[in-house]
């Protein structure tokens, strides 16, 4: 099948696994390097919808599609191999990253824009639960951007609430990621996101979608919905316990029972397809063994968002492959059929990483089954 041949969907995995180059005269994108997902990416639109595609990767610095310098409008053409692809267009520059708070922090060391219109935010950018290389998860970056100068290792709900609302009014942001390293406590940073969710409430009226851990005390759940959290995200990221105990030691000495518990308590409190949980596909999960996953999820009321794994310069898995094209499409296609047959999709999420859709072609498939 030829490229121009290709479905959206298609084109979206293919993008997704090589990443692309830009034409040496174009400049001055806006992209992310290190730091939480999604890192190392810059947001394209294809077909107006938002697409984050690895940029500033390995891989990407070798791959067969190029983008030509946009024009004023920010649209650029993208090729392969000199073949014409597509027409996409570049998202631009968020305005509230020109500003800062009166004691000096520039607003985009607080959170960032995510894709076009979700803003994201590590409130804890140490991962204190986990900080040895022992226990890390081998593909997390969330040091980079710390390390680089680029955040700051707490945000305060006051600056968090700041900056949510000039991102609401000068960039027009729809809803807002909050997620966190995990601290040395039982409620594994749901604390923290009930005081960051109150200020922001209380500041604007955004969306917001809290991620972190299973807490100890299933109680956090509706402490954080109260607080003003209206989607949940508690992230498997890697399904089979072999590989669990390889690539992320630490969080797999919470096992997969307890996180269906965690599912199970979760939706009680936010309703069905409002719980949902991140799966990186391309790590060694099977096909089978990821489609098993998901329609036990949907079944707990659970939205799984599979993601392909794109490996982050400066991490133990910086040379692992990302999955192929055909790969994500044996694994998106019949995974939009269980979606829909579940009554759940990532529309209709309130707010969140599956809502948003960009870092997969999931969301493409769910409109083309």
């Amino acid at each position: 099948m030829s490229m121009t041949a290709l479905r959206p969907q298609q084109l979206i995995s293919e993008l997704q696994s090589h990443g692309f180059r830009l034409d040496t005269a174009a400049g001055g994108l806006h992209s992310r390097r290190g730091g939480a997902g999604p890192s190392d990416h810059a947001a394209i639109l294809i077909d107006g919808q938002p697409v984050m595609v690895p940029l500033h990767t390995g891989r990407a610095l070798h791959s067969p599609f190029v983008a030509s310098r946009p024009d004023a409008a920010g649209a650029a053409t993208l090729s392969r191999d000199g073949q014409h692809v597509a027409r996409i267009a570049f998202a631009r520059p968020p305005r509230f990253y020109r500003l800062q708070t009166l004691d000096g922090v520039p607003y985009s060391h607080i959170a960032t824009l995510h894709s076009t219109d979700v803003l994201a935010t590590t409130v804890l950018q140490t991962c204190t639960r986990y900080q040895s290389r022992a226990k890390a998860c081998q593909f997390c970056s969330i040091g980079q951007s710390l390390a680089a100068g680029r955040t700051i290792a707490h945000k305060t709900p006051g600056q968090l609430a700041e900056v949510a609302r000039a991102a609401v009014l000068l960039d027009g942001v729809r809803h807002m990621v909050l997620t966190t390293g995990t601290p040395p406590t039982p409620d594994r940073g749901a604390r923290v996101m009930c005081d960051s969710a109150t200020a922001i409430r209380a500041a604007v009226d955004l969306p917001l979608q809290a991620q972190f851990e299973p807490p100890d005390d299933f109680a956090w759940f509706r402490r954080v919905r109260e607080a003003g959290v209206d989607s949940l995200g508690m992230h498997l990221e890697v399904l089979t316990p072999a590989l669990r105990q390889r690539l992320m030691p630490g969080k797999a000495a919470i096992p997969p029972e307890r996180y269906d518990e965690a599912f199970a308590a979760a939706v009680e409190v936010f309703g069905r397809g409002q719980v949902s949980t991140y799966i990186l596909a391309g790590l060694g999960d099977s096909r089978e063994t990821i489609l098993a996953a998901c329609a036990r999820l949907i079944d707990l009321g659970v939205y799984p968002f599979v993601v392909p794994f794109v490996p982050i310069s400066g991490t133990p898995l910086e040379d692992h492959p990302a999955p192929d094209a055909a790969f994500m499409d044996a694994v998106l296609a019949p995974l939009a059929g269980l979606l829909q047959a579940g009554g759940l999709s990532g529309t209709a999420m309130k707010a969140g990483c599956g809502k948003c859709g960009a870092c997969s072609a999931q969301s493409r498939y769910e409109a083309r089954p």
